[in-house]
């Protein structure tokens, strides 16, 4: 499949300045990298902060999950819609919008002062970040000429990669020298500095033919709907059971509701999701290959910052030092990624990026409770050069491969795969973990010679050896502490070698469905239809 010739051109621009500096696409670059760093620094550091955010204003564990689960609820109902107003109203305007509104609801969540206030603002938070994110690649892909579109594609997830694997670093220096809300007020500075600029920069784009449209409410809500049912059954799995009725009933309704929406679309003369782009294998396997590249990704770095923190005993900061190493190999595999894939196609890419994935997860099978750190980097620059590529080849193969006048859909789209496929990766993970270090706690405790008495009252704390926290306390002699501490790591680490194995398959899996799912390189690249420049401005 191609990567270089595709029968679209760029959109035109339009809007005063238009002429001057809003005519450089890398000026538009730098502008959406910087809403982009926002959003995605954001997404890291709160779950360094939440233990403050508990301590502070007395949240409980549930009210303290929704902290999350209210953002990643509101994002993904809404990104689809946030694409689909940028293609209609103006790329520059929605992303302008979504940086005020993200920025102001920053704001408000560390003046919120309780927790119902926060877990609000999160979730205004989350929607305003739905109209900056996907309208970030269609600005992208109206102001860049195919032949340089990958390498805008590149640098574009290096700076995401980046600014997420920052966070826990910042996050650490905010949250132990100053606050937890400094974590959100940091939004602020880098809000206005992307907003002077971007109004400086960003030339105006959109599908021109697209105001006339009737805009497609039912399928709006279709969507929004199933896309809650299934993320919401997802987070609540863990808690709920992943057998249980509500699990079931929640994940299953909003399939069917997706299938629902899928069926109206293909019905109605304009769609807020034209199913005629998933005719493009290209899309819809980088669709898929997304998904799976954030269930790596967040899913792994979820559980590896629990065992540098809590198994390891580092802090914030020291456990974000010590995956410097996956930042730098991600920044770095971005634009080579993007190289790569110009040149080859994302037949290769794709595919080396997943068995990356894959090499990291299974490496990470030989760690154990006191591995050294040559032991520990290997596997995150492995990760790291993983993502970094799949992330250009996906995105390049998602909104590369869509009309030009689609191309907030289409960011829509990539970014709703990217949070959903998060999303499963912490959920799924983590529930793994769980039920292995149930099954195993009370065997690993006794092995670690902890009397049979007494193993049997801690099984209750499984919970927190799923997290990584060993149930000692001060009263016990030093002998019993170590014990319990040894038997607790080594069930945790049980539970991580399951969720790495499990994994490492997921990601071979995806491996062979980017080979098998993508054309060679010298096969045309498929369009859904060209659109012509002419209708988009």
């Amino acid at each position: 499949m191609s990567v270089t010739a595709v029968p679209t051109a760029p959109a035109s621009v339009s809007g005063p300045g238009a002429g001057g500096l809003r005519a450089n696409p890398w000026l538009t670059l730098v502008a959406v990298a910087l809403g982009l760093f926002m959003v995605g620094l954001d997404g890291s550091v709160v779950s360094i902060a939440n233990a403050e955010i508990a301590r502070d204003l007395h949240a409980t564990t549930p009210e303290l999950q929704w902290v999350t689960n209210s953002y990643l609820l509101a994002l993904a109902a809404t990104l689809i819609l946030g694409g689909k107003l940028g293609d209609r109203f103006g790329r520059r305007t929605l992303y302008l919008v979504g940086v005020v509104g993200f920025t102001a609801a920053s704001v408000a969540i560390g003046l919120a002062g309780s927790i119902e206030g926060v877990i609000a603002f999160r979730a205004v938070q989350g929607a305003f970040g739905a109209m900056l994110m996907p309208n970030t690649l269609a600005l992208l892909r109206a102001v860049f000429p195919p032949r340089k579109f990958g390498m805008a594609v590149g640098i574009w997830a290096m700076v995401s990669s980046v600014s997420t694997a920052l966070g826990p670093i910042v996050g650490g220096l905010l949250v132990e020298h100053v606050s937890w809300e400094s974590v959100f007020y940091l939004n602020a500075p880098i809000g206005v500095i992307a907003l002077l600029f971007s109004l400086l920069v960003l030339p105006q784009s959109r599908n021109e033919a697209a105001a006339d449209e009737k805009f497609d409410v039912p399928g709006v809500v279709l969507l929004a709907l199933g896309l809650l049912a299934v993320v919401f059954g997802v987070v609540k799995g863990e808690t709920w059971g992943w057998t249980s009725a509500g699990t079931l009933g929640a994940i299953g309704g909003g399939v069917v509701v997706l299938v629902l929406f899928g069926w109206y679309e293909t019905r109605v003369a304009h769609p807020l999701l034209p199913i005629r782009l998933f005719r493009n294998p290209a899309l819809t396997v980088g669709t898929v290959v997304t998904a799976l590249n954030f269930f790596v990704l967040l899913g792994m770095i979820f559980f590896v910052m629990l065992y540098l923190q809590n198994v390891r005993g580092f802090t914030p900061v020291q456990a974000g030092v010590r995956t410097l190493p996956l930042s730098l190999a991600s920044m770095l595999a971005s634009p080579l990624g993007a190289k790569l894939t110009e040149k080859f196609g994302p037949r290769l890419t794709m595919p080396l990026g997943m068995v990356l994935q894959a090499g990291a997860a299974f490496t990470m099978l030989a760690w154990s409770a006191d591995s050294s750190y040559h032991a520990l980097w290997p596997p995150f620059v492995a990760l790291g050069l993983g993502v970094g590529m799949v992330m250009s080849a996906s995105s390049d193969a998602i909104v590369g491969n869509a009309p030009v006048r689609d191309g907030g859909i289409a960011g829509g789209l990539q970014a709703t795969s990217l949070q959903v496929g998060g999303a499963l990766g912490t959920s799924v993970l983590v529930s793994l973990i769980s039920s292995r270090v149930g099954a195993t706690l009370g065997g690993s405790l006794a092995d670690a010679g902890v009397p049979h008495s007494v193993a049997a009252r801690l099984d209750e704390a499984k919970d927190a050896v799923a997290m990584g926290v060993a149930p000692v306390s001060g009263t016990m002699p030093a002998q019993l502490r170590a014990a319990v501490a040894e038997g607790s790591h080594t069930a945790f680490m049980n539970g991580v070698h399951t969720a790495v194995l499990v994994t490492g398959v997921l990601a071979l899996a995806g491996a062979a469905l980017a080979a098998l799912g993508l054309r060679a390189r010298g096969d045309a690249r498929e369009t859904t239809g060209p659109a012509p420049a002419a209708t988009d401005i």
